[in-house]
Parts: structure tokens; sequence; C-alpha cells
């Protein structure tokens, strides 16, 4: 075998393992109703974000009840999350802030510590778009349902204005909306997963102590918290729109 074909297959290798690096991979196998059905690596982190979130409100709750004259770190902490995000909320949709800011400060929680789990070594939920497409859909259903309750009809008759023959281009509009939010995320947290994943498959040891860290303050931290604040200011615009008088 000649050295350009070994070093051929050894730079397939390499480049096989990096894709495989970033790719969703099953943890375990089991079958329900006659079907294979796996526990994957995004089920994973979702489990281990999830328990995340719960202990922090829970200790959130506990120190907030009880809060001390004098504010520690975390109480400061709680205190300046929970201004911004009734000031970001409040800044945006104005009087109507108060009925939405639980459902925007809860989906910009999860979306962030989502985000950002890269930190801790798992691969994000958000990167996977079986995560994203329901964060999508779920806002889409708020956004109508809120809609149809203020307009009535005429949320569904706003479909056929200025004139009926604009009915299509309209609906796909509406249509687009989960899409293009879903897709957005997910498609920004995707490039940052495959970024990481092809440096530490591609390159040697040594490299990797203190580039990937720059990197994952970028991809995890800066994008992670940029496609939060667009996700949760693109659904406080959405809404703002079918609700307005």
């Amino acid at each position: 075998m000649s050295m350009l074909s070994m070093t051929g297959q050894m730079a397939f290798l390499v480049g096989a393992e990096a894709v495989d690096s970033f790719m969703i991979k099953p943890c375990l196998k089991y079958h329900l109703f006659g079907q294979e059905v796996y526990l994957t690596t995004t089920h994973v982190s979702l489990v281990i974000v999830t328990i995340l979130i719960m202990i922090l409100a829970v200790c959130a709750s506990r120190k907030m009840k009880n809060p001390d004259e004098i504010p520690g770190t975390f109480q400061n902490i709680i205190e300046l999350v929970v201004e911004m995000l009734d000031n970001m909320v409040k800044g945006i949709m104005g009087e109507n802030a108060r009925r939405f800011v639980n459902y925007l400060s809860t989906i910009f929680v999860f979306i962030l510590i989502s985000n950002i789990s890269g930190l801790l070594g798992l691969r994000p939920p958000t990167a996977d778009y079986g995560v994203t497409l329901p964060l999508g859909l779920i806002t889409f259903a708020m956004i109508h349902y809120n809609g149809i309750k203020k307009n009535k009809g005429k949320h569904l008759t706003n479909l056929f204005q200025p004139f009926a023959l604009l009915f299509p281009i309209n609906l796909i509009g509406e249509v687009a909306v989960p899409l293009s939010l879903s897709l957005r995320l997910f498609g920004n947290v995707m490039s940052g997963t495959v970024m990481m994943g092809l440096l530490y498959g591609l390159t040697p040891v040594f490299v990797q102590i203190g580039i990937p860290a720059a990197l994952h303050v970028y991809f995890d931290v800066f994008s992670g918290a940029i496609q939060t604040y667009v996700f949760c200011m693109l659904t406080m615009v959405y809404v703002n729109d079918k609700i307005a008088d």
C-alpha cells in the first residue's frame, strides 16, 4: 500500500471521527409496542438541563420567600435576572407585558441554558431540530390563540387583506413563522456544535488546550445568548402584531 493511500485512509478516519463527534448518538435502545425506540444524547441533555432549571427554580423560590436585607451573591443574581427579563418584555410589549412575562421568561431560561450546555460537555438540545420545532409550534399556537381571543373572526379574515387574491401569500407568511423561529435557532446552535466537533476531531491535543475555550465562549455563551434573545424578541413582536388595537 502506497504512502499516499495510507495518508488518505488516515485522513478519512480522522474526518469520520470528527463528524461522529457532533452527531446525535443513541445511548439506549428498547422496544415499545413492537417498535425500536432510542434514548439519544438529546434526551440525556434535555433531562440534565431540566433538572438544572428545576434546582435553580426551587433554590430561587426559597431564597426569595425569605430574602436577606443585605442581598448576597445568589439573591443579587436572581433579582438581576428577573429585573432584566421584566424590562425586556415590558420594553417591547408595553402594557401587555404582565400577561406574557412568565412564558417568555421560561423559554428564555430554557433556551439559554440549553445553548450554553456545551460548556458542561453536553450536546446542546437546541442543536436538534426535534427540540426547536416544538418551541416554534408552541409559540405559533400562542400567537394565534391570543390573536383570535383579541380580534375574534377578524383574525382569520385578515388573511384575505388587503384583497382576497393575497390569501395564499398571507397563509404562507403565517406558516413560515414557526419554521423561521425553529430553523434560525437550530441552524445557529448546530453550526457552533459542528465547528467545535471538527476542532476537537481534527486538531492535535496540544492545540486543544487554549483555543477551544475561547471558541466555547463565542459559540456557546455569546452566540447562545444572542439566539435566545432573538427567539424571544421575535415571539414578542409576532404576539404584539396580532393583539394590536
